[in-house]
Parts: structure tokens; C-alpha cells; sequence
């Protein structure tokens, strides 16, 4: 075991797979078995989850929507595909919490972070849905807050391509793949990594992010078991 906790950042998109849309649940089986090889490392694992299959704030902003009840629906849009997540990981016979920044008692527990720590403590796998609570903030900003305060040691964002590239490789076959990167040059040249708010959150509190292709079977327990894959950001 490389990390003894772990902040896995799941995008909402990657939920839909090929369906460009809702919840695929085919796919979401297939991360809850990943998420289970993962645990038998020991590590401890807290999920955030986008919620970009269901609903994109920032994109109905654009249009004309108010931004904040835009922000507002997106959140719920992550409550949604939090739930499907822990229903997915229950079949697989793993101990779930879903927490939430927004209230929502009938369904979740409100995001206490002492108790998600001792939920961890006790392996349970605790996912923080309706990302920070606030408009404005993306759930990439959401998992670096959220890694930083159960005192994770690294952020894993699970994406399709398998690390960070200098430009898109499926638009330019001359791509370059970067294994280590600082936050000043994931700053600097723009890379979508994550949002700038969530990498100087990441490299003013010197923690860790590294990326991943999720759709090859076992990417994530290599990672946690701290396998060389994917890029790191440092």
C-alpha cells in the first residue's frame, strides 16, 4: 500500500460511458468492482463524483440560467450519481456513506468531517456528493477541499486517456506525455487537468494529484498500490 488514504475524483461524465448521457450501469458496475480490488490494498477511500452526465451548471449558465440556481441544480445532479455509486459498491459488499454539502437528512448524512474521518477509519468508503455546497465552485475544487480536510494523501482523478498530455491526443497524433508535472506548468500552459482554483488549492497545501485512465480493468488498485501509471502532479 503506497497511500493509506485516498481522495478518487469521478468525473459525472465517465458514469455515462458511451451513452454521452444519464447513468450506464454497466459502467458504474465496473468501477464499484474496480473500487472494491482497490480496498484489499487497505487503503481508505473517499469518492467525489461529478455530476456532468446529468446536469452541467457552468454550460446552463452560459445559456442564460442564473449561475448560482444553475450551480445549485448541478449539485443535486452529484447527489444523484452518489447515490448510484453507493448502491453499485453495496452489491459489491462494501461499507458506504454518502455524505452531502447540502441537507438532504431522508437520503444522506450531512458532510461532518469528523465523522467521515471515522468513517474511514472504520473502511467504510464515504462519498461526498453536492461538492462544496456553494455556487461557483466545481467539484474539482470540491475534491481538493475534501482531500485536504480527511488528510488524504493524494487525489486520483480517474479520466479516459491514460495521463496528461502537452495537447489533446485524440485530435493530434504528436501528443507528448508528461509522467511528472508541477502545478505551476499545469498552470501556466493551460492543461485541463483540473481547474486553477483546485491546483492551487493542491499546491498550496503541497498535496499531491495524479491522473488515470479508469476504463483499463485494475488501473485503480495499481494505483493506490503505487505503481507507476498515469501522470503525477507535484
Amino acid at each position: 500500500m503506497a497511500y493509506k488514504r485516498v481522495l478518487i475524483k469521478l468525473s459525472g461524465e465517465a458514469l455515462a460511458g458511451n451513452d454521452g448521457f444519464g447513468i450506464n450501469t454497466d459502467v458504474i458496475q465496473q468501477m464499484a468492482s474496480d473500487i472494491k480490488e482497490a480496498t484489499k490494498t487497505g487503503a481508505q477511500l473517499g469518492i467525489v463524483v461529478g455530476g456532468g452526465n446529468i446536469f452541467r451548471g457552468v454550460a446552463a449558465s452560459v445559456k442564460g440560467m442564473d449561475r448560482a440556481s444553475s450551480d445549485y441544480m448541478g449539485m443535486l445532479a452529484t447527489g444523484i450519481n452518489s447515490l448510484a455509486l453507493q448502491d453499485a459498491l453495496e452489491r459489491q459488499g462494501l461499507e458506504t456513506r454518502v455524505q452531502t454539502a447540502i441537507e438532504m437528512s431522508e437520503i444522506a448524512e450531512p458532510y461532518i468531517r469528523r465523522k467521515a474521518i471515522r468513517h474511514l477509519e472504520k473502511n467504510r468508503i464515504v462519498i461526498f456528493a453536492c461538492g462544496t455546497g456553494n455556487p461557483y465552485f466545481t467539484t474539482d475544487t470540491a475534491a481538493a477541499l475534501r482531500a485536504m480536510e480527511i488528510n488524504a494523501d493524494i487525489i486520483v482523478k480517474a479520466t479516459k486517456v491514460d495521463g496528461i498530455y502537452d495537447k489533446d491526443p485524440a485530435k493530434h497524433s504528436d501528443a507528448v506525455k508528461f509522467d511528472t508535472i508541477s502545478y505551476i506548468d499545469v498552470l501556466s500552459k493551460g492543461l485541463q487537468v483540473m481547474d486553477s482554483t483546485a491546483i492551487s488549492l493542491c499546491m498550496d497545501n503541497k498535496l499531491p494529484i495524479l491522473t488515470f485512465n479508469l476504463t483499463h480493468k485494475g488501473n485503480l488498485a495499481r494505483v493506490v498500490s503505487g505503481e507507476t501509471i498515469g501522470t503525477l502532479v507535484s
